[in-house]
């Protein structure tokens, strides 16, 4: 099998996706003006960013990577005169369902055909019963999304799937509640929109599995550098871990605990991964990453640990195509609705390059080391976590992989076939 000779240097990954949209949103919703550094200018963060002007919020670009948002505070939107695209962004459509929820009008968003097959029952039931009045297609679960608002009530919602997006959409529109608005998650999910709401003087109670938002009358703008992006970093941290005798350095990388679930995996696998300089930034915590490659070994990934890793999951194949043994991932039906289904596309994928796999309705499992077919052509399904693994699995094994598609990488990590092309010579 070929090999890549050498995964060496510093990459820069672009700032953190979750982030970059959240700030952007409750910044929106402050009262006076934010400054938002390191945000990430892809086409995802960019439909949340059109969503908010639409709503008539005032913001400026200083620059690709930095973003002034004068905020007239939480009741200044105004109705959007035309249907709302959010592309191929859940992120944008699912929390911002939570805005629009509370807003005294009509608001209708729609997506690319992507977007439109995913799933939206799950925030339409729980802002429902706020007393939202949500239509969609297919009884109210798929978009477009016809939203009118109005007066919400504090509900307590125990969540069916663990989902930093629907539980951000719950606490958004709990802001506006009449009481307080709890949700119960089955697993802890990523907590970027209660830390960024604590900084802007909301009050928000974590006891257990629940978090509890208060109706606020008001929040304050945000000052934050957004922090590098984990899911983007998984790709080169997967790369070096790989390929043995590399080193990589990936400076100023978001760690928040509840998103380093691939390296805890890796580390299990053998990875030598560390986190140097550490620190906090805007209240989430940061670090340098250095990843030295060697050897790899099969890992079991149970489902109290997806939450944590839910997009490094097609990353994490990779490592596990690489990797001594049988690689196993139960737990995750989450990944069926995501911009592909990518249990069903990665398995495909995989086994067309000559990998060793299988999946189970909840997950998938990889038997490594692979002999990767060369010239082999594989399909993205216009997914961008899809095509970027499906690259550094070329790039690891050293073997040429045509992917198609790659267009949609645009959507978080513009630039990375640059930036993997740098490192891995």
């Amino acid at each position: 099998m070929g090999r890549t000779t050498k995964v060496s240097g510093t990459v820069t990954v672009p700032g953190d996706k979750s982030i970059s949209h959240r700030a952007v949103m409750l910044a929106s919703m402050a009262e006076g003006q934010s400054r938002i550094r390191g945000f990430l200018p892809a086409e995802d963060t960019l439909r949340t960013v059109g969503m908010m002007i639409a709503l008539g919020v005032d913001l400026q670009e200083r620059s690709p990577t930095e973003i002034l948002v004068r905020g007239g505070g939480m009741r200044a939107f105004v109705e959007p005169q035309d249907v709302i695209d959010a592309g191929n962004s859940g992120t944008s459509i699912r929390i911002g369902a939570g805005i629009l929820a509370a807003q005294p009008f009509l608001s209708i968003v729609t997506g690319d055909p992507y977007l439109r097959r995913r799933p939206m029952g799950r925030i339409v039931n729980p802002l429902t019963r706020m007393g939202a009045v949500i239509t969609g297609r297919r009884e109210n679960t798929l978009p477009p999304l016809c939203i009118r608002g109005g007066d919400l009530r504090g509900i307590r919602y125990e969540m069916p799937v663990a989902s930093a997006q629907v539980k951000s959409s719950i606490l958004l529109a709990g802001l506006y509640a009449d009481s307080p608005v709890t949700v119960a998650e089955p697993l802890p999910s990523r907590d970027h929109t209660e830390r960024m709401l604590l900084s802007m003087g909301a009050r928000v109670v974590r006891e257990g599995n629940e978090v509890t938002v208060h109706p606020a009358e008001r929040l304050r703008p945000l000052s934050l550098t957004v922090p590098g992006d984990i899911s983007s970093a998984s790709f080169f941290l997967v790369l070096a871990a790989c390929v043995p005798g590399s080193t990589l350095h990936i400076p100023s990388v978001g760690v928040n605990p509840g998103r380093t679930g691939l390296v805890s995996v890796l580390r299990r696998m053998g990875a030598d991964v560390r986190f140097a300089s550490p620190r906090e930034e805007g209240g989430e915590p940061v670090a340098d990453i250095v990843v030295h490659g060697r050897g790899l070994g099969a890992a079991e990934v149970p489902p109290e640990e997806v939450p944590s890793l839910i997009d490094e999951i097609p990353a994490l194949c990779v490592a596990a195509s690489m990797a001594e043994g049988r690689t196993e991932i139960r737990g995750a039906t989450e990944l069926r609705v995501k911009e592909s289904d990518r249990i069903g596309a990665m398995v495909r994928e995989l086994s067309a390059l000559g990998v060793s796999c299988g999946e189970y309705p909840d997950g998938l499992w990889v038997h490594g080391p692979a002999r990767i077919t060369p010239g082999t052509e594989v399909e993205s399904y216009g997914d961008h976590r899809i095509a970027m693994s499906l690259m550094v699995l070329s790039a690891a094994a050293g073997v040429p992989v045509k992917v198609s598609d790659t267009a949609c990488i645009a959507t978080s990590f513009p630039g990375f076939p640059e930036a993997l092309r740098e490192v891995a010579r």
